[in-house]
């Protein structure tokens, strides 16, 4: 990872990267497994030539903050951090981090959390003049309020928000999205297997044959190998497809030049998504994980039964989110595919694939693929972001 960093600085001006002033300031709010790793990858870039400053971290608890000596390479942070006097304070760290734009430096906040209140304060920062970059979808496909003041703050400040790492980690997704609308193509349909939890269950549940193991059986094994949350209602609920759909759905409306999303409905939050549950109702409401996972089985037959009939018409059940720009659907659920199509051939593990049906790209749409979820992935996601400031 380091030798490609090194060798995409080149292409930057030394001029602009040797002094404190230029190089951007970096605030992390959060450091577990995502915060943690982008730290590492942060660090990996060259000294001096890295264009980072590196001079906050919070965690759940404490904050290190240190603009004039920045964290560097081999420094014991998370020692630091534990044993730093300073509690997590946001309001706190605003204020410090509003006195580098006073000083024309320029900042950028990293949100790693996945909490409600931390995207809450986008549009603060946004005003403050910092540059947000995240890979928590709540601020994205929460309340449409929020949305739209983080748009409108983001145009008054000039500061960008940065979210590529919300929908498929490392995937190039959001991005190619912006660029689609912005450069004038029209959205016709965006459909994939925007889950890496739901991707790895039907990938081995349904193959295209008649047969195969129990539906509760596979659910049991990803829950084992850390593919599901620790209660998998949270995953086959839909909500986390329902959350990455609002977002596409959003950004097409909010980066397109052309009149053709009026069609798009106007989601007032990710639960406006017509959102398919995989939860039998008789397990709805379970409190823990084990219990779901130990009355599940009591729903294996009514599984079994999908998969065959998918088998008997060459199919196989995939669960996909889909934006239909034409015909005004944002929806997500069970639906079967030919044992022909990319999201039966293409797949395996826990990969998410997206289908961009656009009029540049037709009858073929541009296919993305490859791992949807991991640390490494997300950080490295949250690093392009980064990057793309400098």
């Amino acid at each position: 990872m380091s030798s490609i960093i090194s060798r995409s600085l080149s292409f930057f001006p030394r001029s602009t990267m040797s002094t404190s002033q230029s190089k951007l300031h970096i605030a992390i709010v959060g450091v577990g497994l995502v915060g943690s790793e982008l730290i590492n990858q942060i660090l990996s870039i060259p000294q001096p030539t890295s264009p980072f400053s590196l001079i906050s971290l919070s965690s759940s608890t404490r904050t290190l903050f240190n603009p004039s000596t920045p964290i560097q390479p081999n420094f014991d942070w998370k020692f630091a951090l534990k044993a730093s006097p300073n509690s997590a304070d946001l309001r706190a760290l605003t204020t410090q981090l509003q006195q580098l734009v006073a000083e024309n430096k320029r900042v950028a906040i990293v949100d790693n959390t996945s909490s409600d209140d931390v995207a809450a304060l986008y549009p603060t920062w946004l005003r403050a003049g910092f540059n947000v970059i995240t890979p928590n979808k709540k601020a994205f496909s929460g309340e449409l309020e929020l949305w739209q003041d983080i748009i409108k703050a983001s145009k008054e400040s000039g500061a960008k928000f940065l979210n590529e790492s919300t929908v498929g980690a490392g995937l190039p997704i959001i991005n190619t999205l912006k660029e689609l609308v912005a450069s004038g193509d029209k959205v016709i349909k965006i459909e994939g297997v925007f889950s890496g939890t739901m991707s790895y269950i039907f990938n081995e549940f349904s193959t295209g044959k008649p047969d195969g193991p129990a539906f509760s059986s596979v659910v049991s094994i990803a829950r084992e190998k850390g593919y599901t949350e620790p209660h998998p209602a949270d995953d086959l609920n839909g909500f986390d497809v329902a959350r990455k759909l609002t977002i596409l759905s959003r950004t097409i409306s909010a980066f397109s030049h052309t009149s053709t999303t009026t069609a798009l409905p106007t989601l007032q939050s990710f639960k406006s998504v017509q959102t398919a549950s995989l939860i039998p109702p008789a397990l709805e409401g379970i409190p823990t994980g084990d219990e779901f996972i130990s009355r599940l089985p009591e729903f294996d037959e009514s599984f079994a039964k999908l998969r065959t009939e998918a088998s008997e018409e060459g199919d196989v059940l995939r669960f996909v989110g889909v934006v239909d720009v034409q015909g005004g659907v944002v929806k997500a659920g069970l639906e079967k595919y030919p044992t022909t199509h990319p999201f039966a051939t293409s797949l395996g593990g826990s990969d998410n694939i997206m289908l961009f049906h656009t009029e540049r790209y037709s009858p073929r749409p541009l296919i993305i693929q490859g791992a949807g979820a991991g640390a490494a992935v997300t950080a490295m996601g949250v690093l392009g972001d980064l990057l793309k400031l400098v």
